[in-house]
């Protein structure tokens, strides 16, 4: 997808110097179909482990992706679809969720 965006935004400036920042990504732990703690686990490290590599894309290969996560606590008092509230890598009570390393 990333790539998608870049292609994108070049064909319509029409050069190759634009760097894009992923300024939310996640997955939720519960609250609706395809939320888990088993697929968010693996979203997560999946996600983390791509941007640690530094191997970037298959169109700006060794290119390292800024990406920060959605969110960093759930949000159990947001009023929003049931998803929203479980996007976070802690609990509200600051208890970590995952065993991810940065």
């Amino acid at each position: 997808m990333l790539d998608s965006i870049y292609y994108a935004i070049e064909k319509a400036i029409g050069e190759n110097k634009v760097d894009i920042v992923v300024s939310e990504s996640g997955w939720p732990s519960e609250g609706g179909f395809g939320a888990s703690m088993g697929i968010a686990t693996i979203y997560y490290r999946n996600l983390i482990g791509h941007a640690k590599s530094k191997a970037g894309t298959i169109h700006k290969p060794g290119k390292p992706i800024e990406t920060y996560l959605f969110a960093m606590f759930d949000e159990n008092l947001k009023i929003a679809a049931e998803t929203e509230k479980h996007f976070g890598v802690f609990y509200p009570n600051k208890t970590q969720k995952y065993n991810i390393t940065f």
